[in-house]
């Protein structure tokens, strides 16, 4: 197979589902924001504020990366702060040559410091996100993301700003957070009212537990996308499930070998996942936390999976396939990334 170079890659059309907003903040934007704030992290040296907030090595556990969100938590100070996060998510986005972008928030994470209105930071992240689109060369929708281990009752809340903000390029609700702690079970009812809404509907599962986690997410809550998902090659009856269901796997390598799913890039499933015909996508999941782009995400995943071209074709059509968009937006999503790819 031949190898796929770091030049290809750039100019490579790309649709990425899974990011994060809360992940992907400039380092030299929090740098600056340090000093204005005066918070209690280095501030002299953006090296030494890096340790603080991005992983930089290849394996790790979960402990280490989700400390660095308690500390990314202590930036949200301001309306104009948080409208700055999200615009520069998006334009960053655009200078990866992502056409069409999915970017998660949590409305907790931005408004529980200062005591914002949930109802507040997704006016404002919604505004920065369109400001964005008007100067950037991108797609972009929004899906309000809830942590399990936060409760039903934060998870209400969350879906309810969701809900009302259907009609301004919020797509989907996410259920994040510690899988491996907290069931998915109570919040069943809720998103039974989201689907009922008309959003979408996306599960973190089978990422810091087992597949018994995908399984119960598909039969449940009817998903038609899990976040992760990748340990659902422990079990072949889960396999087989998400192939008869035609699931779409939001997978991320980086961010499971730094959060300790997999020792290493080369443990990775993603390769089996698309031998076994599951239906899978690449993402980066916390830019700024993992220190990559999605132009990394490719090359590194192709060099260690040992994935050329098609596989990427395949996981970005994948995924124009199974965004969030109406129906006829995501036909022609569909059939503006097939024009493209045949010209490749």
């Amino acid at each position: 197979m031949t190898p796929v170079s770091y030049a290809t890659l750039v100019g490579f059309p790309k649709i990425e589902l899974h990011r994060h907003l809360e992940g992907s903040l400039r380092l030299a934007t929090l740098f600056e924001l340090a000093r204005e704030y005066k918070l209690d992290v280095p501030t002299d040296d953006i090296e030494a504020l890096r340790a603080y907030v991005q992983v930089t090595d290849e394996g790790g556990d979960y402990r280490t990366f989700l400390s660095k969100f308690l500390v990314l938590r202590k930036f949200f100070q301001s309306r104009e702060v948080i409208k700055r996060f999200a615009y520069e998510a998006v334009a960053d986005a655009a200078a990866d040559n992502i056409h069409y972008l999915e970017l998660r928030f949590t409305p907790m994470a931005l408004a529980k410091l200062q005591g914002f209105a949930l109802e507040d930071v997704t006016d404002w992240v919604i505004e920065a996100v369109d400001e964005a689109q008007r100067h950037f060369p991108i797609l972009a929708r929004l899906i309000v993301s809830m942590n399990r281990n936060e409760g039903v009752s934060v998870g209400e809340r969350a879906a309810k700003v969701a809900i009302a903000n259907k009609g301004r390029g919020v797509v989907a609700v996410d259920l994040a957070g510690d899988e491996a702690n907290y069931s998915a079970e109570p919040f069943v009812p809720l998103f039974d009212e989201v689907r009922a809404a008309g959003l979408g509907i996306t599960i973190h599962a089978g990422e810091w537990s087992g597949p018994a986690n995908v399984r119960y997410a598909i039969e449940n809550f009817d998903t038609t996308r899990i976040g992760h998902g990748v340990r659902v090659t422990e079990d072949a009856g889960v396999v087989e499930l998400a192939r008869q269901r035609g699931v779409v796997f939001e997978v991320c390598v980086t961010s499971n070998v730094q959060s300790g799913v997999y020792p290493r890039f080369i443990d990775h499933p993603l390769k089996s996942m698309m031998d076994m015909k599951l239906r899978a996508t690449l993402n980066t999941d916390d830019p700024s936390v993992s220190n990559i782009t999605l132009t990394d995400e490719m090359q590194m995943t192709a060099a260690s999976l040992g994935m050329g071209m098609d596989h990427l074709k395949q996981m970005t059509l994948t995924a124009a396939e199974a965004s969030f968009l109406p129906e006829g937006e995501r036909a022609q999503l569909v059939a503006k990334f097939t024009d493209e790819f045949s010209k490749l």
